[in-house]
């Protein structure tokens, strides 16, 4: 399918049409390649040189993805067993991220679809995690709840289709991922910090230390995790004053992962009773926690919930759920141009009232309308 693409256009995909995404939205550099619903393959390249500072450096994340997308996608299309003359379409994240990293991304697709003639679809990134789920063999079904927790997000949405969902609530400050990194940053575990945390917190007592559950008896379905560091940082001041000795590492992370882990299931548990949803999708970074996953399972099978997670490798920053949305909305015959931007404002910017439902296309252009006004976070 190829095709004059400088404007968007209707267009049409065939159901066993080949897309190549690609996602740079922030320290990944990943593309994929989707052979109808089926993943042909899903590269993912991590950049290292960001644990010697505790958190990633915007600049070198984006030279980073620079030297190393052209091999990615290569890598990507030779596990498929394809060439670039085979590709159909192609997806690619045009926010919320690091705007550096996203216009490596951003410009690389554009040059493909360019050169090439091929459609061209820009992705939410927080929608590819919201339907990550889909790229397992168990899927959820129509309507489920979502909860999307990850180093930059933290939020909950009623699912209705590939093109409705709702936000229920997410969080007012930090996310989960990054309450994970930064208490792990205090307690000199580097980074990234939650698979420290999770490792030690498995020789540890989770009720050894009272941390706080910030907002988890409110009325609504925000999260708020600052709290929960200036805790850690007060505790550790009063009672390791000299530095926390390797011992008392277990009992400080199973404490503090078991209070981020019990905030998200009982909110996350109490939306789905409110709304009577019988499935539940776990999906972002952070779903890859140990705890999280064990007190999920706990939790809803009491309450007669599902919960779908994602295989591993779905559940970090990938092009496969990029892909998987960009072929949705390409079988829905709508593609991008190539004057499409990108922008890094996060969901938590965008303050929504619970009750009203968004076509999540529409969703996507009013972040970008607030983003032009109020600039990036």
């Amino acid at each position: 399918m190829h095709q004059d693409i400088s404007s968007a256009s209707a267009v049409s995909l065939a159901p066993d049409g080949i897309v190549l995404a690609i996602e740079t939205s922030c320290d990944e550099t990943s593309a994929a390649v989707l052979r109808g619903a089926e993943v042909a393959s899903n590269v993912i390249s991590s950049q290292l040189e960001h644990s010697r500072y505790g958190g990633v450096v915007p600049e070198l994340a984006s030279r980073a993805h620079l030297s190393v997308i052209s091999t990615v996608v290569r890598e990507a299309l030779s596990e498929a067993g394809i060439g670039i003359a085979d590709v159909d379409a192609v997806a690619v994240t045009s926010h919320p991220g690091l705007v550096g990293s996203l216009i490596v991304g951003a410009n690389f697709a554009k040059g493909l679809a360019l050169r090439y003639s091929l459609p061209l679809v820009a992705v939410n990134h927080i929608e590819g995690h919201i339907y990550s789920a889909f790229l397992n063999a168990e899927q959820p079904e129509f309507p489920f709840l979502a909860l999307v927790v990850s180093g930059g997000h933290t939020a909950l949405f009623r699912v209705f289709s590939f093109r409705r969902a709702e936000v229920l609530g997410s969080t007012r400050d930090d996310a989960a991922g990054e309450a994970f990194d930064k208490t792990a940053k205090m307690l000199g575990l580097g980074y990234p910090g939650g698979i420290a945390i999770d490792r030690l917190a498995a020789g540890g007592r989770a009720d050894a230390i009272a941390f706080p559950r910030a907002m988890m008896r409110d009325d609504n379905f925000d999260f708020s995790f600052s709290g929960l560091k200036t805790a850690v940082r007060t505790y550790l001041q009063r009672e390791h004053p000299g530095g926390v000795a390797d011992a008392s590492l277990p009992d400080i992370c199973a404490s503090l992962q078991e209070a981020i882990a019990d905030v998200l299931v009982r909110k996350t548990l109490r939306a789905a009773d409110r709304y009577g949803l019988r499935d539940i999708v776990i999906a972002g970074g952070v779903s890859a926690n140990s705890r999280l996953r064990s007190l999920f399972a706990e939790q809803a099978r009491r309450a007669g919930r599902r919960v779908l997670i994602p295989a591993i490798e779905f559940c970090t920053d990938n092009a496969a759920m990029i892909g998987l949305i960009g072929r949705q909305k390409l079988l829905g015959g709508s593609a991008d141009d190539l004057q499409f931007t990108v922008h890094s404002r996060p969901l938590r910017a965008e303050r929504r009232k619970p009750g009203s439902f968004r076509d999540i296309p529409a969703f996507a252009a009013k972040e970008a309308d607030s983003a032009s006004s109020d600039g990036g976070s």
